[in-house]
């Protein structure tokens, strides 16, 4: 492709054990991300007390979100730094960042005890792991796109969605349990603990693993590769106008899928379900999107890239306002459970093609760090306030539905911006007849 610079490229296809290194340590860094969202109302107890349950918890989702605003640094110095220097020591950067901050969250005191130290500490914790998260989607997903065999790029891609799937399972199992052996007063004092330990027992063994991983891409070191200011100029002076694509195409993939982590919230809050009845929520929605991504990653390498992100997420929006609707109406759990697992079909196999078609755009010495960028800044605009401003908008309207409109503003916008970007890939069946893939 054009404004290539040369890099000696190795090639090697991922081996299941690659494959496992890789989603491993992603799937770690979304449980932390799951089971804050999943724990936020005890969190918010604990660091942040008040007479008014409301107040505790937007105080509990506004450092969720502010563990989002540090992801954009994370991609522009851990992402050019896996085009500079290699994707592996970028994911094994990575996580490092992300052993120290989750053991924050383990063994940080409460308010209680430290006074007003104790949410400051908190907001540093989620910053630090925010920059690991930022810096880990770009090294990781470039990793698998370039380690996989012909024809399965996006099939192989999914495996970064089905990493949220399995840390969403396991985040809902290990609440469920807590609900089940644990006082309601346990769980809020120290209990909401112990999903940050197991990720914490995780991470060394993907630290282990990715030690072990094969380079995809090795530059060759010319000055125009050679730092992160000079590869960050060149994504902004040849390729601005893909990261606002990207952007905005991740804008309705964004805030549908935090609009389902909340949903633990939002059954208890708003439908007043039992705490085991809303954790298992978080389980289902974990088994939707590890089946449905990888339905979508297959639909995507057959029928393109843009087809699977646009089909069904016109679906979605036909459905989103009734389904809530139907919800709020009924209150009944199979109902809910129902409607929450036709949107998330609906939204992962959507989702896996966003991922891949993002990746191909961008030229291979820039990859990581374009699709970085790309992918940190729409993660920050939308996921880190989607919480935020999902509590606001029932609060102030008092309506349960309202976040519904929200979510079809970004879809709509998510579908625009998919129109507009090129499809790099053509689909398996043409795979024979034309070779014109971007390395």
């Amino acid at each position: 492709m054009a404004n290539e610079i040369n890099p000696t490229v190795t090639q090697p296809k991922a081996t299941r054990k690659e494959v496992i290194a890789v989603v491993l340590g992603a799937a770690v860094e979304f449980f932390d991300f799951s089971a804050y969202a999943t724990f936020a109302v005890m969190i918010g107890h604990v660091f942040f007390p008040s007479d008014n349950p409301f107040t505790s918890l937007l105080l509990s989702v506004s450092v969720f979100g502010i563990g989002f605003i540090v992801r954009p640094l994370g991609a522009i110095f851990i992402g050019s730094y896996a085009d500079r220097v290699g994707r592996k020591p970028a994911m094994l950067l990575t996580m490092v960042f992300m052993t120290i901050g989750t053991g924050g969250l383990v063994f940080l005191p409460g308010y209680e005890t430290m006074g007003m130290a104790a949410p400051v500490l908190l907001v540093l914790v989620r910053m630090l792991q925010g920059l690991a998260w930022g810096g880990e989607a770009g090294p990781a997903t470039t990793f698998i796109m370039e380690a996989a065999p012909a024809g399965k790029r996006a099939f192989y891609t999914s495996w970064q969605i089905v990493a949220q799937g399995l840390a969403g399972i396991s985040a809902g199992v290990i609440g469920y349990t807590l609900t089940v052996l644990l006082s309601p007063q346990d769980l809020a004092a120290w209990g909401w603990r112990v999903p940050f330990a197991f990720g914490l027992l995780i991470l060394p063994i993907a630290i282990y693993l990715r030690r072990n991983l094969r380079e995809t891409y090795q530059s060759d070191n010319s000055e125009a590769s050679h730092s992160t200011g000079s590869l960050l100029g060149e994504v902004v002076k040849n390729y601005r106008g893909l990261v606002l694509t990207g952007i905005f195409i991740l804008s309705g993939s964004t805030i549908t899928q935090y609009f389902l982590n909340y949903m633990t919230t939002y059954a208890l809050n708003e439908l007043s379900f039992t705490p085991g009845s809303a954790m298992a929520s978080t389980i289902l929605i974990g088994v939707c999107v590890v089946v449905f991504s990888l339905i979508g990653g297959w639909m995507a390498d057959r029928v393109g890239r843009k087809m699977t992100i646009i089909a069904p997420r016109l679906i979605l929006l036909l459905l989103l306002l009734p389904g809530l609707e139907i919800i709020n109406t009924w209150r009944s759990e199979m109902v809910f459970y129902s409607v929450i697992t036709v949107f998330a079909a609906l939204q992962c196999i959507s989702g896996s093609g966003v991922l891949v078609v993002l990746c191909e755009n961008f030229p291979k010495y820039v990859r990581s760090t374009g699709f970085s960028i790309a992918f940190a800044f729409g993660i920050t605009l939308f996921g880190g306030t989607a919480q935020i401003v999902f509590s606001w908008l029932i609060k102030v309207t008092g309506n349960p539905v309202s976040p519904g409109y929200y979510l079809i503003a970004a879809n709509i916008l998510c579908l625009v911006a998919t129109v507009m970007l090129k499809e790099r890939k053509a689909p398996q069946p043409l795979l024979a007849r034309r070779r014109t893939t971007v390395q």
